[in-house]
């Protein structure tokens, strides 16, 4: 822990700007460097130009591939652009549009040239190809819709990202994110500077170019997934933190349109995020599922009793697909308990139009309480790897009614049972938290505690601990026969998969179960670590034992 986590930022702490933006267009990739090459993890391209992970030559050589993938899948209709407010989401932003409209590309940019969402990308993508219709949502054929979002969505604000969103709107596959990573590095090594471009000013005033009211699109449409009259009836104080991100005029705008009494805690857009308080490791993160990072906001929340400021609270990331919930009574809620109370509340009978077999997803790193909500409901638990793209056809097809992961990433389905979004919506669940406390009476954390009282109190947490290039590629490919350990902190095993429980895709490691406790271990796709998620449902102490258990299970096994 730094030992300034959770304390206002100082100015040592911020990034140069000016330099950033420089590194962007001035500084090469040495492709001989593999961090400098273009790779895509779960959440798209992500880097920093300063590092020589995240430039011009980068985004004008993915989006060249792009354009190269949605015609090689048949895919003509517009593709959906927003970025975020990180400091080289213009610049990049800029470079795709200058590449779009040389390919001809019929591009679709925010009407206001402003920040847009990531959630707001998917439901224009969904709207355009029949989301909401009796039609529903068509995935594959001409004239569809797909997207890019420019975004490295809770990261510091040296880096950027960059993503593609297929016509099903959600995050691509490894299928699509494989092939167009390889183009776009071949593309790098053959020359990116032949790559065909108009300037930004003519790729603007292109045929090709039309301007989409993302914002209006969006909040009109919020009456259909949510019971926003029964927020405006009870009165209940709202107060919206964008943390500087993109979600900063659509939180105004919610409110405005439905009457809400809402608040825009800060509604400051610094690229530097000066604002901002550190996160545990010292740096400056938009991460509202973290204590350290959303400080400001709980401290305003928290121990004024009746006097407290709103009922409800709520961050956001820059791109606005994750969610803080802060309560007076709780202040900020671990994700996999707020997850777990909106299934409770979701499927308990407030979406009385939803269909009775509709499943209840997870990744395979959230709480298991999630699991005994799901056993009470008698609801399908469809257990995924990590990663949203996992959830897109449940969302798209109604099969699936909510979705989330253990880091604070989540969207459900409309009133009627057909998809909202099939990337994570921020703002969905946010809103969420003051339509339990509207209809309900009691807060998002006084339901979790209502939880633990039927199911029994966890204890959960994430470390790391060191592995070589080659351990992480053994610990990927592992199979459940190299786990010769057959107790877990003091209980049997009775449980060793390589493979999500869900859907059976390979889940990049290993997860470890027993009665009342559980581990998993996955390589990470950045550092010399892999990542270490555990449960206890018997003590904080059995939780420490599992955890160093855990390392001991994966070190033998890699060592089989």
């Amino acid at each position: 822990m730094h030992p300034r986590a959770g304390t206002p930022a100082l100015p040592e702490d911020l990034v140069d700007v000016d330099a950033l933006t420089s590194a962007y267009y001035d500084r090469e990739p040495d492709l001989d460097d593999p961090a400098q090459r273009v790779v895509f993890g779960t959440s798209g391209h992500r880097g920093s130009a300063l590092d020589g992970a995240f430039n011009e030559a980068h985004i004008v050589a993915i989006t060249a591939a792009i354009v190269e993938y949605r015609r090689s899948q048949g895919t003509d209709g517009p593709l959906f652009i927003g970025r975020d407010t990180h400091a080289l989401s213009r610049p990049a932003f800029d470079s795709a549009l200058e590449v779009l409209a040389a390919a001809g590309v019929e591009v679709h940019v925010d009407a206001r040239d402003s920040w847009t969402p990531t959630p707001a990308v998917s439901h224009a993508i969904l709207r355009h190809n029949g989301a909401g219709t009796s039609e529903g949502v068509r995935t594959h054929g001409p004239g569809l819709a797909d997207g890019i979002v420019v975004t490295p969505s809770h990261n510091p604000p040296r880096d950027g990202g960059f993503k593609y969103n297929p016509p099903h709107g959600g995050p691509a596959g490894s299928d699509a994110t494989g092939w167009i990573a390889d183009r776009a590095n071949e593309i790098l090594r053959q020359g990116w500077r032949h790559v065909p471009r108009v300037t930004v000013e003519q790729a603007l005033a292109a045929d090709t170019t039309a301007k989409h009211d993302y914002l209006t699109s969006y909040v009109d449409d919020l009456v259909n997934v949510l019971d926003v009259e029964a927020i405006r009836a009870s009165g209940v104080r709202i107060g919206a933190d964008p943390l500087g991100g993109a979600s900063v005029e659509y939180w105004g705008a919610i409110g405005e349109r439905y009457g809400l009494d809402l608040t825009v805690v800060n509604p400051t857009v610094d690229p530097q995020w000066a604002f901002m308080t550190l996160d545990w490791d010292g740096k400056i993160r938009m991460d509202c599922s973290s204590p350290y990072a959303m400080a400001s906001l709980v401290s305003r929340m928290t121990g004024h009793g009746d006097d407290a400021p709103f009922d409800i609270a709520t961050g956001n990331d820059a791109d606005s697909d994750r969610h803080g919930i802060v309560t007076p009574d709780g202040g900020l809620m671990n994700p996999n308990h707020y997850l777990a109370v909106a299934i409770r509340y979701l499927y308990g009978g407030a979406r009385p139009g939803w269909p009775a077999g509709t499943a209840i997803g997870k990744t395979l790193v959230s709480s298991s309480l999630i699991d005994r909500v799901a056993r009470d409901l008698d609801r399908r638990l469809l257990e995924v790897p990590v990663g949203f793209k996992w959830f897109v056809p449940g969302l798209v097809d109604g099969s699936v009614g909510f979705g989330g992961e253990e880091s604070a990433g989540a969207s459900f389905l409309r009133k009627d049972g057909t998809v909202w979004t099939t990337d994570k919506d921020g703002m969905l669940p946010a809103l969420l938290a003051s339509e339990i406390l509207a209809t309900t009476g009691k807060s998002p954390s006084q339901h979790h505690a209502e939880l633990v009282d039927r199911f029994g109190e966890s204890w959960y947490a994430r470390v790391d601990a060191a592995a070589t290039r080659e351990q992480k590629a053994t610990l990927a490919a592992l199979s459940p026969d190299q786990v010769k350990a057959t107790t877990l902190a003091g209980e049997e095993i009775t449980a060793r998969l390589v493979d999500a429980p869900g859907n059976d895709a390979p889940i990049g490691g290993l997860k470890v179960v027993t009665e009342n406790a559980w581990f998993a271990a996955r390589p990470s796709g950045t550092e010399d670590v892999y990542k270490i998620y555990a449960e206890s449902f018997v003590s904080a102490e059995h939780l420490a034992q599992v955890q160093a258990e855990a390392k001991d299970v994966v070190s033998a096994a890699l060592d089989a």
